[in-house]
């Protein structure tokens, strides 16, 4: 038998049709809240600019108000991303963030700029290159490390022997080779981009250097990133998972707003448009908890993640709330 992964939440704070940017941010903070009772790994915040259906755009706020109201969970970002800050920044945020609330704190890292590129323009503070995202990795945690000569002149005094614990996010070959490189766990954005998932994580494994100078664990840890939608049916669940394909057909055509209400998808979405979202929403778990169960012990078996981490998106908070719980309870038993 296949052990099972640890779960998480990815929380993107999605803003329904008919609501504020405040009361998104309070449902995730729920959200958050429960979560932290019903044993969940951990609980990460996306960073996103400039999009009116996504509140999460100062990610370490939100880590730091989520982390207020938990209590055993760990909290962290997935992820920041790294070319729209100053690493010497972010050292001094997640440090704080430590100081604050302990050892439960996460920093995920990416390249992508979470936006669009004229906004990653006013926000880009560092380049995306591979050289400059591992030499920004390193440069975090020689500050949050123990002082040394060589990193004197210039302190994060706040973070100094935090030790932030990091993961590298990645979409494909790349992340997957940066991840190995540096010794760090990795997290594969499978839940959007899954053609090639697989064959990063083979890469990641096969790669991976525990000696690398930047390396915080022994042995490769992944984590697959998968929507999920669990209702009493597998119909209602299928019906629910419809605000996800319209969100995405609306990123496909340039036309975001905030999340739909569901729909009867194959009445509102070209038989095309439907097939390209499907495709690139194929790493899902959509159902009743022992359909949702089985989807992803099945996937467990095929990729043998460490962790998933679960992406969900209802327009109703407490179909949100109750799929949460019915996922926990299920996989839990």
């Amino acid at each position: 038998m296949v052990t099972r992964p640890a779960l998480s939440v990815l929380d993107l704070v999605p803003v329904a049709d008919g609501s504020t940017m405040r009361e998104a941010i309070d449902i995730s903070m729920q959200a958050a809240q429960q979560a932290d009772d019903q044993g969940y790994e951990r609980y990460w915040f996306a960073e996103h600019h400039n999009t009116q259906n996504l509140a999460s755009n100062a990610t370490a706020l939100l880590i730091s108000r989520a982390a207020e109201r938990t209590e055993r969970i760990r909290v962290g970002s997935g992820g920041i991303m790294l070319p729209n800050h100053a690493p010497l920044a972010v050292a001094e945020q997640f440090g704080t963030l430590i100081q604050f609330h302990g050892d439960r704190i996460d920093l995920g890292l990416g390249r992508a700029p979470g936006t669009d590129p004229m906004t990653a323009q006013l926000l880009a503070r560092t380049s995306a290159q591979p050289e400059a995202f591992m030499s920004g990795i390193a440069d975090i945690q020689a500050w949050s490390g123990p002082r040394t000569t060589a990193n004197s002149r210039i302190g994060a005094y706040v973070a100094e022997g935090t030790h932030i614990p990091m993961w590298v996010l990645g979409s494909s070959m790349n992340g997957a080779a940066m991840a190995a490189q540096l010794g760090l766990p990795f997290s594969v954005a499978s839940h959007f981009a899954p053609f090639q998932f697989q064959q990063a994580l083979d890469l990641y494994r096969r790669e991976f250097d525990p000696t690398a100078a930047t390396a915080q664990i022994e042995q490769p840890r992944t984590m697959v990133g998968v929507n999920v939608v669990v209702c009493d049916t597998d119909d209602e669940a299928q019906f629910q998972f419809s605000v996800l394909q319209q969100m995405f057909a609306g990123i496909i055509k340039g036309a975001r707003g905030p999340l739909p209400r569901p729909a009867h998808i194959e009445d509102v979405l070209e038989p095309h448009i439907l097939d390209s979202v499907n495709q690139s929403l194929s790493i899902s778990a959509v159902g009743s908890p022992s359909t949702v169960v089985a989807k992803l012990e099945e996937l467990a078996a095929a990729t043998g993640a460490d962790e998933f981490i679960t992406v969900s998106y209802f327009h109703d908070p407490q179909k949100r709330f109750d799929s949460q719980r019915m996922l926990a309870e299920a996989w839990h038993g």
